[in-house]
């Protein structure tokens, strides 16, 4: 096994060398960059091979800009030092670059921390430690501050941003392909869309068309390293083929309204592993929920749950008939939306999505082909709402009657116009 010595020589090139790196810029890093001077602990969460180790190496890039001594940048990855302690790698540090942490200025990169044995109080001592002069900066591919654990640990020290997959403005700039003004570009944007769904969001996809390194990419790099590797880690799991099974159901068939003791007698479970399984899932940013929207958030809490892969199945993908890219494109609106509610009433009308804008709940319609205004109507109706969305992949119109409006647009005219304002989840503090 590789040392902590020879590890840290490897991981931090720009010790010995220019460094520089072929960034193209995110939403998040904007966000994130805010937060770079204030004390708290820095955390980037979110799925595999999404951007969380670039953007961290961003960072180092700009402070060496800055002035920051290179060799006063350390980044280090746990993906194969489970063992060992965050103490250890900085005394190994200061031996080897013959610095002391308590003098001068540091940044401090720790990528793939959950894999680290008791990490939330390791890393408190170093922030107590260090924390005056060491920024802190760490990543993990699960939502690290959902245990009780955790946050009572970190509480007031650290700030949590996650990091998704591509939107579809960011990628237009990972693609070099120019949309503005939109209305001079439309049919190459159109293009663009379809080909940016096939990758899924991933950023090393960005450029790639062809379907096998797309398929093998997902399954192999993404999929099965999450299944068979994270979740039993995380979660001492055994029953790796059930959780593989359920992600399967949820894969092939995006945004099923998932009834607990159906989906157990399926599966011959029980409908308390059912519901464990499916929060794991969704704590390794493998299935998003959508809760019923109601103004009772009782209610909401109550009714049945709308459950959206983070990553479509590759066969569905690539499929060509008019049902399967119906779902794909539903798919991929929601993952760029990230709505926290759909709608459903007794009498069967539905909405795929409710945006919350300004506090006011606006109903999002996602159609692929025939155009359908009974769901919007019906919750338009219900919650005396004043206008819908509808999007579609190119048609374009507005419909209005009795003091209400139904806006139908393009997709990616409207993601591209709203994406920075709705698709970043705002910090929250611990």
């Amino acid at each position: 096994m590789t040392s902590i010595k020879e590890s840290l020589l490897d991981f931090n090139p720009w010790w010995k060398e220019e460094f520089s790196i072929d960034f193209h810029q995110r939403e998040a890093y904007t966000q994130i960059q805010k937060f770079l001077a204030t004390p708290q602990i820095i955390a980037l969460t979110g799925l595999r091979r999404v951007g969380k180790t670039t953007i961290m190496l961003k960072i180092t890039e700009d402070a060496i800009k800055k002035g920051i001594p290179p060799k006063n940048i350390i980044y280090f990855s746990f993906d194969q030092f489970k063992e060992i302690e965050i103490r250890n790698v900085l005394k190994e540090y200061e031996i080897l670059a013959e610095k002391d942490l308590r003098q001068e200025k540091y940044i401090l990169l720790l990528d793939e921390i959950q894999k680290v044995t008791n990490w939330e109080e390791q890393l408190k001592n170093i922030y107590d430690l260090f924390g005056k002069n060491t920024k802190i900066i760490i990543s993990g591919s699960e939502s690290l501050f959902l245990r009780k654990k955790s946050k009572e640990t970190l509480a007031g020290r650290i700030f949590e941003f996650k990091i998704d997959t591509l939107t579809f403005k960011e990628y237009l700039a990972f693609t070099q392909t120019e949309h503005t003004p939109i209305g001079m570009h439309e049919q190459e944007l159109s293009k663009q869309f379809s080909k940016f769904i096939q990758t899924c969001g991933f950023p090393e996809l960005a450029n790639t068309t062809d379907k096998e390194i797309i398929k093998k990419y997902i399954k192999e790099g993404i999929v099965e390293k999450i299944v068979y590797r994270d979740i039993p880690t995380m979660f001492k799991i055994k029953e790796i083929s059930v959780i593989e099974a359920l992600l399967n159901i949820l894969m092939d068939g995006p945004g099923q309204i998932i009834e607990l003791s159906e989906l157990a007698k399926e599966l011959k479970l029980s409908r308390q592993t059912i519901a464990n399984y499916l929060t794991y899932l969704e704590q390794s940013f493998l299935t998003r929920k959508l809760y019923n929207f109601s103004k009772s958030r009782r209610k909401t809490e109550r009714k049945l749950k709308k459950y959206y892969p983070a990553i479509i199945s590759t066969d569905l993908l690539f499929k060509e008939d008019d049902f399967s890219k119906s779902k794909v494109f539903e798919w991929a609106i929601i993952s760029q939306l990230k709505p926290e509610y759909f709608w459903r009433d007794p009498y069967k009308h539905e909405v795929d999505a409710v945006l919350i804008k300004d506090d006011q709940a606006v109903p999002v319609e996602i159609k692929y082909g025939k155009i359908d205004t009974t769901g919007v109507t019906a919750f338009m109706k219900k919650f005396n709402i004043p206008e819908a969305i509808i999007l579609s992949p190119n048609k374009e119109e507005k419909i209005s009657a009795n003091a209400k409006t139904v806006s139908i647009l393009p997709a990616f005219k409207y993601l591209l116009k709203e994406n920075e304002k709705m698709n970043f989840k705002k910090n929250r503090k611990l």
